[in-house]
């Protein structure tokens, strides 16, 4: 080294020792010097292990204060920054503070320690955050405040419609909020904690006057009949029916008929009614719900929207040709179709004098002039039920005896006929539905404490003899005692018909089939897959 460095280095040094004192100068100390902060806290004096855990006690403190997230409409939700997942990022800041006035060449130190005295040095604090977390909690606490669009309303009013206007809604912008708290807490946030206005957009309804007024056309209509309906599934049918009247589709909306009639309870509308369960009917909450999506699935058919899923009952219904129906079973047989037009469209269904009607408003495309749809059901074959079956139903008492007429099966094509000028130009086939056949079935009641009577009951369901079963039952039922099972157990093998049974019966094979079993399937779905299927090949 020259005799001029040593000399500026010689200067430098004590300079150093005058102004800061030989701690300064020694570059092996181990605390911070005075002025040097992280964010707001003072390190001054701190050795780096004391250093970081002031930085961590510090942001600890951050992480348990309280942010406001203000939501719509004046809502706002407090969160804490730990439940955004803040961390501490930037640990090197700590070693760069300690290092500040102690590395490098004198000059250096010299300079470094002089701006301390004059001015502070502060290091950032950076914190990390998930912005995933930061959309969950937004997401989950914060979009309840949402209010939604009342969309547009058609208003049927003699023979035309009315327009009820929509009205905007507001929602939080998930992404965009997001983005905000992290700016928040990437700008400094305190052990204050602080609040963040969320970033919010309009949602508007759907429909105005200048679409809706388009909607003029009856694109399909139908009407299925259920005459000789007792009031339970004629109010059932009622209820079900309001439930769908009304609803406006947009383009490429889809409806399904379980999600607008359900759920099947009293509060709902419905009662107990008959209902098909593993061939049999049985009474349940809404019985006679399938005409009302069945008779609503031949408008559809009939104004050519896309139909996306339909299921055929388990056995034929007398309401519309074979093929032309459409069974709700809960979530495993609905009736879902699509607006495949350009316009909303507006169904309106009504009941009255034991019908119900669908028809099914749009703007017409098709040439109604000229084209006509004419649908057809081709029997494919067709199954004969054999012999009969008896079972028991320990939740009816003894005595009882229930007779189900026989149900042929059948296995069918249902089809779409168009016409121009009344001449027959395509035929598209629907749907292929196959039906089970179902034998005369005779249902007999178990429940009893006399052991005498449930071992003759058995007995009797066991010979699988219908006549006989029913004539133990009417034995039970007329006696009450053993006696009389006893005598026919013993002595009687081919007992006689019980008349009022036969009457019974004899009343119930003259009733349409749609009375011996109100076509619904809705507890379907509580039971065994079925051993048959149907082939569905919707078009539109």
């Amino acid at each position: 080294m020259s005799r001029i460095n040593i000399v500026k280095t010689a200067a430098a040094a004590f300079i150093l020792t005058v102004l800061f004192g030989t701690n300064a100068f020694a570059a092996g100390n181990s605390v911070i010097n005075k002025g040097v902060y992280a964010g707001p806290v003072d390190l001054s004096g701190l050795t780096e292990e004391e250093a970081s855990r002031a930085v961590e006690s510090y942001v600890e403190e951050i992480k348990n204060s309280e942010i406001t997230l203000n939501c719509v409409s004046g809502n706002s939700v407090v969160i804490s920054p730990s439940e955004l997942g803040v961390a501490w990022e930037n640990r090197e800041i700590i070693p760069e503070a300690a290092s500040l006035g102690r590395t490098g060449n004198v000059i250096k130190r010299f300079k470094d320690l002089s701006d301390l005295k004059k001015h502070k040095k502060s290091f950032d604090i950076d914190l990390s955050i998930d912005e995933e977390d930061i959309k969950k909690i937004i997401e989950e606490k914060c979009s309840v405040y949402n209010t939604r669009p009342v969309n547009a309303e058609l208003i049927p009013e003699g023979g035309s419609f009315s327009i009820k206007e929509g009205r905007d809604g507001e929602e939080v912008d998930v992404e965009a909020s997001a983005g905000a708290v992290m700016d928040f807490i990437n700008s400094g946030i305190s052990t204050e904690g602080g609040s963040v206005d969320l970033i919010l957009r309009t949602v508007k309804p759907k429909g105005d006057n200048e679409t809706l007024s388009k909607i003029k056309d009856k694109l399909g209509t139908y009407t299925t009949k259920y005459e000789t309906s007792g009031a339970d599934r004629s109010a059932n049918i009622a209820a079900g029916c309001s439930h769908i009247n009304g609803t406006l589709l947009y383009p490429g909306e889809q409806f399904s008929v379980y999600e607008h009639v359900s759920p099947f309870t009293e509060e709902n509308g419905y009662h107990l009614a008959g209902s098909y369960l593993n061939g049999l009917v049985v009474e349940s909450l809404g019985g006679g719900i399938c005409q009302v999506s069945t008779t609503l699935y031949q408008a559809v058919l009939r104004s050519e929207l896309q139909v996306d899923e339909r299921s055929c009952h388990s056995m034929v219904v007398d309401y519309v040709p074979h093929g032309g129906d459409a069974a709700i079973a809960g979530t495993a047989k609905d009736f879902k179709f699509t607006n495949n037009t350009e316009y909303p469209i507006y169904i309106a269904g009504q009941t009255g004098g034991k019908a119900i009607t669908f028809s099914i408003y749009g703007v017409e495309t098709r040439d109604r002039d000229h084209r006509t749809l004419d649908f057809e059901s081709v029997e494919l074959s067709r199954e004969e039920p054999e012999g009969e079956k008896v079972i028991a139903d320990s939740s009816q008492p003894a005595g009882y005896a229930h007779v189900q007429s026989a149900h042929t099966g059948y296995r069918c094509e249902f089809w779409k006929i168009i016409k121009i000028d009344g001449v027959e130009t395509d035929r598209v086939k629907v749907n292929t539905s196959t039906y089970k056949a179902t034998p005369r079935t005779i249902t007999i009641g178990t429940a009893t404490d006399n052991p005498v009577t449930k071992a003759a009951l058995d007995n009797a369901i066991a010979t699988q003899n219908g006549d006989y079963a029913r004539a133990v039952a009417a034995s039970v039922k007329t006696d009450g005692g053993a006696s009389a099972l006893a005598q026919q157990q013993l002595g009687l093998t081919a007992p006689p018909v019980d008349e009022a049974g036969a009457e019974e019966e004899q009343q119930l094979s003259e009733q349409p089939a749609a009375e011996q079993a109100p076509q619904e399937e809705q507890h379907e779905e509580h039971q065994e897959e079925e051993d048959y299927r149907y082939e569905n090949e919707n078009e539109q």
